[in-house]
């Protein structure tokens, strides 16, 4: 039941039911986490946050902090989270549900739920947010121990064809991204195009996150163009006309309010130096392809090789945090530019290594950078990710699969090496 100033309970419902028969259904763990505890759900806007908790806790109180009434009243008095929370039945399976939508508007409200947990052993909470910043400025108790952490990526091969009414193929999901309103828009481009150039600017604006829209508009047009690619501060502060040392606390922006993510490099080699300054990849394809102001995707372009790489970061991202996995992402690259597009670590040692072609036939030299990571790590399972028609493997052991094949086999938990859950505060369980 949704708490709202203006609409019935009964008739919200009804709503719901009506606007989840039609929508992506979405394989984040929820409802698994939440039965064990509480859940801090992050996200940028419109990833799907609100539809998902509908989706997976039909039976929880949700408290939208974008109604206006309600946000009010809890702006002034936080402490009458209590008395809705009381008010509201234990479902049949002894647990009583809370959702609390965007609850970065009211950071004060974290206190409240964490003084609430210990009262009640039955009671769960999920929080969604867009906006680890405005939590970590506001000084908040981010619960601690109390509540695990569960990023929601856009939409993901899994997800796809689970819209009867809007299927997705790969070449849409390359070319759009996975935001679900742009999926299921008969415009998608107008659609993309208003959330970059109306979301992303009111985000800063309400965060107060800069002095300058224009400089900052300026910064994510680069930072688009240089998508994918490691970061070269100075060059980044120079197409934008921006010192260097603002460069990087914009970077810090786009990463605190989940627009991003910062992809650290494996540093565990000792024959070959690698390099130290990270990747960056926005949280979506689509929003970087709209940002950069790009057209329809070529083949055999380097724009095209992009996507691809930058479609498999956000899939691998997404499996390590929804399957809880314990292990992190990373890229390898030498001084002399030796390079390998994923190394999946745990502990500083490598598990995994994922090289991405956007071509139609993997040749001697794509492997380069893959066999020169194996001669300090000889047993270290590799694989390309390929637009070949069929899967194969070398005499070396490194398996070649088409795009679509690594991407079932991934969503079935046949890539990533397995091992123990992650803690709550995992980097694989909020990045």
């Amino acid at each position: 039941m949704k708490f709202s100033g203006s609409v019935s309970g009964f008739h919200e419902n009804q709503r719901h039911g009506r606007y989840l028969s039609s929508m992506f259904q979405r394989i984040a763990p929820l409802a698994q986490l939440l039965a064990r505890r509480s859940v801090l759900l992050l996200g940028p806007r419109q990833t799907g946050k609100s539809t998902l908790v509908r989706q997976a806790l039909p039976d929880a109180l949700e408290l939208d902090l974008l109604d206006g009434a309600l946000h009010r009243r809890l702006l002034a008095r936080p402490e009458q989270l209590a008395d809705l929370v009381r008010a509201h039945p234990v479902a049949s399976d002894g647990l009583r549900r809370v959702a609390i939508d965007e609850v970065q508007k009211i950071p004060a409200l974290l206190d409240e739920v964490h003084r609430l947990l210990p009262w009640d052993p039955a009671l769960r909470f999920v929080l969604t947010g867009s906006s680890a910043r405005r939590l970590k400025v506001a000084g908040t108790n981010l619960l601690g121990g109390r509540a695990t952490r569960l990023l929601l990526h856009p939409i993901i091969s899994a997800e796809r064809a689970t819209d009867p009414g809007h299927p997705v193929d790969f070449d849409a999901a390359l070319r759009w991204g996975g935001l679900p309103r742009v999926l299921r828009s008969t415009d998608p481009r107008a659609d993309l195009l208003d959330y970059v150039g109306l979301y992303l600017q009111e985000e800063v604006r309400a965060e107060g996150l800069s002095r300058s829209m224009q400089a900052f508009t300026r910064f994510l047009e680069v930072a688009a163009a240089v998508n994918a690619e490691q970061v070269v501060y100075a060059r980044v502060a120079q197409a934008a006309e921006v010192p260097a040392r603002t460069v990087r606390d914009y970077f810090d922006v786009l990463e605190d309010t989940l627009i991003g993510h910062s992809l650290p490099p494996f540093r565990g080699t000792t024959t070959r130096k690698a390099v130290a300054t990270a990747k960056f990849y926005f949280f979506d394809v689509g929003v970087a392809h709209a940002l950069a102001g790009r057209g329809p995707l070529a083949p055999a372009t380097r724009e095209y090789g992009q996507a691809l790489e930058h479609m498999v970061c956000i899939e691998l991202l997404a499996a390590l945090g929804y399957h809880r996995l314990d292990g992190q992402l990373r890229f390898w690259r030498t001084l002399s530019q030796i390079e390998v597009d994923f190394v999946v670590e745990r502990a500083g040692r490598p598990l995994l290594a994922i090289e991405v072609k956007a071509t139609r036939q993997v040749e001697h030299r794509d492997l380069k950078g893959l066999r020169a990571l194996r001669e300090e790590f000889p047993d270290l399972p590799c694989l390309v990710v390929a637009h070949e028609p069929l899967p194969r493997r070398t005499a070396d052991a490194i398996d070649i699969l088409p795009v679509q094949t690594f991407l079932d086999r991934l969503w079935r938990r046949e890539i990533l090496p397995g091992g123990s859950e992650t803690g709550p505060n995992h980097p694989s369980a909020a990045s």
